[in-house]
């Protein structure tokens, strides 16, 4: 019994273990490999790249070069305002805040006003003053000033007696050069007219202590006693003013029938001198030689009542002398110490030429 237990159970193992090892097949997933064409793909990289650092530069602020003359009253001086202006135009392109200022006294005459507008230039702190200084030494102080408070000065048309250093440039006519070729010219018409070098001539000056006056007349006189025997039997001073030295002149041909030569030593007064001779019937019967070139003297000279002026460019005063301001006082510039903007001698034979015009206004 036993055994036949045995065998059953045995048996019975047996068909366990069978049953375990037939368990069903797993299921199989097949997967389809697709190969698909190769993409070349572009990945965009940030590298680093070495950049210009901008450097902030503070806004240009205002400046200013004020151009104070003698005098606003005349054609000259009018004339040195459109040259400054013109190169405030120019200028303006390179700093965009930059103005030109015009200003001058009442009168020529009137060296206080002139000293108030440059003192108060330096108050309101200027870049830089061009400055046509009506005496040559009552500008010195306020110039001395101007240099102590690092504002840069530009000299025009008449010298100043002051330490080269107080100013940067003088830009001028050679009035020593000019008032000899006026001397020379004169001469010249006098032995034309008379045959001789001798006889009564006058002078009709402006103001006296003007450095450009100095120059111009000191040459006159010099070259009239080297080369003639010419004789100056006055020297009178206008003071600028047109009805003042036709007022003179008219009195000096009264005085003096027989004068042969009369010299006209600046704009206002060679305008008032030729009036007189105009009024006194003497337009061509006495020589008259005039100084600058406004379209009044311009027509003195075209009916013969002027035999030849001597014509600055005050143009060019205007002009380079705010150049001059700008090149020293704000881009830092050595610059020349003294400029010639020379002279043209007009007369009715060039009086159209382009020489001539270009001076001419």
């Amino acid at each position: 019994m036993k055994k036949l237990l045995l065998v059953v159970i045995a048996a019975l193992g047996i068909m366990v273990a069978l049953s375990a090892c037939t368990t069903p097949e797993p299921e199989v997933i097949e997967r389809e490999v697709v190969v698909t064409e190769q993409v070349e793909v572009i990945k965009e990289v940030e590298v680093p790249v070495e950049v210009p650092v901008e450097v902030e530069v503070e806004a240009e602020g205002p400046m200013e070069i004020a151009v104070i003359v003698k005098t606003g009253n005349s054609s000259f001086w009018q004339n040195v305002q459109t040259g400054a202006f013109d190169a405030e135009a120019e200028l303006q392109g390179m700093s965009p805040g930059l103005s030109v200022t015009f200003l001058g006294a009442q009168s020529e005459s009137n060296i206080n006003e002139q000293i108030s507008i440059v003192e108060s230039a330096i108050n309101r702190g200027v870049e830089a003053i061009v400055l046509a200084p009506s005496d040559v030494t009552a500008l010195v102080p306020v110039v001395e000033k101007a240099n102590e408070a690092g504002i840069k000065v530009v000299i025009i048309d008449s010298a100043l007696d002051a330490p080269d250093e107080d100013y940067v440039s003088f830009l001028a006519t050679d009035n020593d050069a000019a008032g000899r070729a006026c001397a020379q010219r004169l001469i010249e018409e006098v032995e034309a007219k008379t045959g001789s070098k001798s006889g009564k001539i006058a002078i009709m000056s402006y103001v006296a202590g003007v450095g450009s006056e100095i120059g111009r007349v000191g040459g006159f006189t010099e070259y009239i006693e080297e080369n003639s025997d010419l004789e100056i039997v006055t020297v009178q001073y206008s003071n600028a003013d047109m009805p003042t030295a036709l007022d003179q002149t008219t009195n000096v041909l009264a005085a003096n029938p027989d004068l042969v030569g009369i010299f006209g030593a600046n704009e206002p007064t060679a305008i008032g001198m030729a009036r007189a001779i105009s009024q006194a019937g003497l337009s061509g019967e006495i020589v008259a030689i005039g100084f600058d070139g406004n379209s009044v003297l311009q027509d003195f000279v075209r009916d013969g009542t002027l035999q030849a002026i001597a014509v600055q460019s005050s143009y060019n005063m205007g002009y380079l002398g705010v150049m001059t301001a700008y090149e020293a006082a704000i881009e830092g510039k050595e610059v020349e110490h003294f400029v010639d903007t020379g002279f043209v001698m007009v007369d009715e034979g060039n009086i159209d030429s382009t020489e001539a015009q270009n001076v001419l206004y």
